[in-house]
């Protein structure tokens, strides 16, 4: 990294079906005289120029020669921070980078080639060669350790040492802080989720059983399986953002439910974290939109069902394989057992009584999903009976353990969720 901060970089895109990336346009990230951070986007002429071209975002940045501008997320376009690390990935990166905290710029530039969807970011007006090589499933038990060592903080301090010169093949950009690696199996990319020594119970079958259990709700999520790596429990998450062809692999355009939103983390912006106003942004957008507006209500009723209170707008995406925009499949399933049996809220809101988490509230607001009344009734009342009945038979099988299915108990189906 050089010792002075950057104030812009080039924008690279792959583009529908392709291997390479092109360059797609310029961003500049500069103070204000308010002391404000802005970002300026540009597409490139000749990007504009290619019939190959397609927009980064259907929301801030369609295909247009006009240049955009924005204060919003610290000047960080939605798309563009998509793109950049999460909390995890941050952590790793200032590790490496040997300094506690970096600019928005910094972590763009210094996250390395995994990041999810279709972008990536460098000084250079042309964008370097796509990378062939990945961690292999055999690499595991290395990476693993490493995660280890940074979550304890027993890393060396020094950037250039061996140790921390590999944090970077860990996992930094594909959503939440759990520690995590992509890896390459059988021609095909995972995102690898290790454990935590301060874990309460296997998160890793849990979330994997999670996944099994809203497939068998009708909801498209992305494939997952468990590995055993040293007498540790490794969750794979199959990349749905990549497509493995004979030469590598083709990338998805990806954007988080924040952007299609408008919207950040930012507590004073979340008025409008909300599944209603995500289901009306989306309609506008893609291809098919009854078919993902419907999609969108099962997933809001199964974190109900399940009591997934982290269900923020960042863990909800769109993704674009070719040219269309589509929901993507649904990831980072998790339950969270709780105290209260009477009311518990969503972290986004799912109807007329806001963040409630309740059968009635969750139908009043069914038309926006482009159902009637009484398909959301059934979709409802078919989903409650089979995550009440299906739950701990999906988890045991599983392989979660009896002790930690007791432990997760009372996040399923919780008594105020059927109150009227």
């Amino acid at each position: 990294m050089t010792s002075s901060r950057p104030t812009e970089c080039f924008v690279y895109i792959t583009l529908p079906g392709a291997r390479a990336a092109v360059t797609a346009g310029r961003f500049v990230l500069e103070p204000t005289p308010r002391g404000e951070a802005l970002g300026r986007f540009v597409y490139g002429r000749s990007y504009l120029a290619n019939p190959d071209a397609v927009e980064i975002d259907p929301i801030e940045l369609k295909l247009s020669d006009q240049t955009y501008e924005t204060v919003l997320m610290n000047g960080v376009f939605g798309a563009l921070r998509d793109a950049g690390p999460d909390s995890w990935g941050r952590r790793v990166i200032e590790k490496h980078a040997g300094i506690p905290k970096l600019g928005e710029l910094d972590y763009l530039l210094e996250s390395p080639d995994d990041r999810a969807g279709a972008l990536g970011f460098g000084e250079k007006v042309s964008p370097p060669a796509p990378i062939r090589k990945f961690n292999q499933s055999l690499d595991l038990v290395r990476l693993q350790e490493t995660a280890e060592a940074l979550i304890r903080d027993e890393l060396p301090s020094k950037p250039n040492a061996q140790q921390v010169q590999e944090l970077l093949l860990l996992g930094t950009s594909m959503g939440g802080a759990r520690p995590k690696a992509v890896i390459q199996d059988q021609g095909e990319l995972w995102i690898a989720k290790f454990a935590r020594p301060d874990d309460r119970w296997n998160y890793e079958r849990v979330e994997h059983a999670m996944l099994q259990l809203a497939q068998r709700c009708g909801i498209t999520t992305a494939e997952s399986r468990i590995e055993t790596v040293a007498g540790k429990e490794v969750l794979l998450v199959k990349r749905f953002d990549r497509q493995a062809v004979a030469d590598g692999y083709t990338r998805a355009r990806m954007i988080s439910g924040l952007t299609v939103l408008r919207t950040d983390e930012a507590v004073s912006n979340r008025d409008r974290w909300s599944y209603i106003l995500l289901a009306e942004e989306i309609r506008r957008v893609v291809q098919e939109p009854k078919r993902d507006a419907r999609e969108l209500f099962r997933r809001m009723l199964f974190n109900a069902l399940i009591s997934n209170l982290d269900d923020h707008p960042r863990n909800h995406a769109l993704l674009a394989p070719d040219r269309n925009w589509r929901l993507s499949p649904a990831y980072d399933l998790t339950p969270a057992p709780q105290v209260g049996q009477d009311h518990r809220d969503l972290a986004m809101v799912c109807g007329d009584q806001g963040r409630f988490a309740n059968a009635r509230n969750i139908l009043s607001q069914h038309a926006r999903f482009l159902l009637d009344r009484e398909e959301a009734q059934e979709i409802i009342t078919r989903m409650t009976e089979l995550v009440t009945n299906a739950w701990y038979d999906t988890v045991r099988a599983s392989g979660v353990s009896v002790q930690d299915a007791d432990t997760i108990r009372s996040a399923f189906v919780y008594p105020g969720f059927l109150r009227e």
